[in-house]
């Protein structure tokens, strides 16, 4: 299974290629970073453009994103929400399937623990993908992330569905 886990944002959205068999690993990983110039309907067009070609480049089985749970600044929580919708557009109209994640959810799968710190996070993706280096920026260890929790917590939740 091929997955493309993604941690949004309008600024920064993290990506995290991995490929779950034998053993997961990452394929490619990075940051789609627009420009704070640009208006914001411009910017939702950068990462929709650039998701899609992750998409067709990747050919992924599947998509995970992380869900917004909750945020103290709603103009952030607002353009993740956009950012998050075009991830989801962009994978409906390719016909992949989507799954979302909390960041609880997230962190206890790759970390073993819903508090867990970003570097934590980094050490325990670097340790399952056997990474020489933690993957940077934060961002992208984020989706990386992403992408461990869901090839490891979809084929249960598919088992839980039938």
């Amino acid at each position: 299974m091929i997955a493309i886990g993604f941690d949004p944002g309008t600024a920064r959205l993290g990506y995290g290629v991995i490929e779950s068999e034998p053993d997961p690993r990452a394929i490619d990983f990075g940051v789609i970073v627009t420009d704070a110039a640009l208006p914001m309907a411009q910017r939702l067009l950068v990462i929709h453009e650039a998701v899609g070609t992750l998409i067709d480049r990747f050919r992924p089985t599947s998509v995970a994103v992380e869900l917004l749970f909750f945020a103290r600044n709603v103009t952030t929580a607002m353009t993740v929400g956009q950012a998050r919708g075009v991830i989801l557009l962009t994978a409906a109209e390719r016909g992949i399937p989507v799954s979302e994640y909390t960041p609880s959810e997230v962190k206890q799968a790759v970390v073993g623990y819903g508090k867990a710190d970003k570097r934590q996070i980094q050490e325990m993706v670097r340790i399952m993908l056997g990474l020489s280096t933690a993957p940077q920026p934060d961002d992208a260890a984020d989706a990386l992330a992403v992408a461990i929790c869901h090839v490891q917590v979809a084929p249960f939740r598919a088992r839980v569905e039938a």
